[in-house]
């Protein structure tokens, strides 16, 4: 098939990214629309060649029995994480199926530190009294992260990109993951130990792992119950990792002494759009918002120059492998070769 017959639609796309979609996709044909999957499907009559998708848009084996009567052949995730595709069904319809792998981990890792950086020093709360020309210092006193022992959950590329920053300040770092880690991971220092010890030791856990159906919920009442009073949380993985309202529970009892996210269990209808004249349709989201030491971003760890940029190339690098039948690592299915 000529690239200028393959048609090519992005879902969820965002204006700051269309720059990078115009320099990739050469001569295929492509519509971007800003509306989600399920959305779009509404709306268009087909055919559909290439479906591209982020984290909210969800794929199940209803929509993507939908897809194979659309004619799509291949489904580009525009993220790392692929749990929001039903992998299984894509292979079982002869949908391939492929992901951006390492797009820039130093975006969410500097992302992360930044957050415990500003839970560390309550800058969210400084700034709103600076505001008001309150220049008061009650309330404000910080804690050095130099001082403290970091629990980092997931040593993959964004994991051990944390510890290279956190390394910068001295503080002492442990790390958990599902598949150990050579000792001296490039010159990190890090203390490999049990996912219990680490929430029993450390004073910030950081959480930098894909979701799975068996880390859903990863944190919840019984994993609190072993952390430190007052510990520090940061979550830029995936929302379900966090179980929400045990967090709030841990919130009001001081267990957790603050907490900072880029991602929200149930986010799906609610990040990437304005719903400022919306607030009360989240009670759970807004009663997280009522804590003065928690801080919210809208799932935005990802969202530099760097990383937009880096997302576009390797998507449609994916495009152009798949059909010129060259399977690369990003693929997470085989390649139908009975669509190309």
């Amino acid at each position: 098939m000529k690239s200028q017959n393959i048609r090519v639609v992005m879902c969820s796309s965002m204006l700051e990214e269309l720059p990078f979609f115009k320099r990739d996709s050469k001569d295929f044909s492509m519509k971007c629309y800003e509306e989600s999957v399920k959305e779009v499907l509404e709306i268009e009559a087909g055919p559909i060649h290439v479906l591209c998708v982020k984290s909210r848009d969800s794929i199940d084996s209803t929509t993507m029995a939908q897809l194979k009567q659309m004619g799509v052949e291949l489904i580009c995730l525009r993220t790392a994480g692929f749990n929001n595709v039903d992998v299984s069904a894509a292979e079982s319809f002869g949908i391939s199926v492929a992901r951006v792998c390492n797009y820039s981990p130093a975006a969410i890792a500097e992302h992360s530190v930044m957050l415990m950086l500003a839970l560390s020093r309550k800058l969210i709360t400084t700034s709103r009294r600076i505001n008001n020309y309150n220049f008061s210092l009650e309330g404000l006193m910080g804690q050095n992260i130099q001082d403290k022992t970091i629990g980092l959950i997931g040593l993959g590329h964004i994991g051990l990109h944390v510890a290279r920053i956190l390394q910068g300040f001295g503080s002492r770092l442990l790390g958990y993951d599902i598949e150990p880690k050579p000792i001296g991971m490039n010159g990190v220092k890090i203390d490999q130990v049990s996912f219990d010890t680490l929430l029993e030791k450390s004073d910030i856990i950081s959480l930098h792992c894909p979701l799975t159906e068996q880390n859903h919920h990863l944190i919840g009442e019984r994993e609190l119950a072993k952390m430190k009073d007052g510990v520090m949380i940061v979550n830029t993985s995936r929302g379900a990792h966090l179980d929400t309202l045990a967090c709030i529970k841990g919130l009001k009892s001081g267990k957790i002494g603050c907490l900072g996210i880029d991602v929200y269990e149930y986010e799906s209808d609610l990040f990437f759009r304005d719903h400022s004249n919306q607030k009360g349709f989240d009670p759970l989201f807004n009663e997280l918002l009522g804590f003065d030491n928690v801080i919210v971003t809208g799932h935005q760890a990802f969202f530099t120059h760097t990383a937009l940029s880096n997302i576009s190339r390797a998507t449609f690098r994916n495009i152009d492998d798949y059909y010129s039948r060259t399977q690369n690592l990003n693929f997470l299915t085989q390649l139908n070769y009975e669509n190309v």
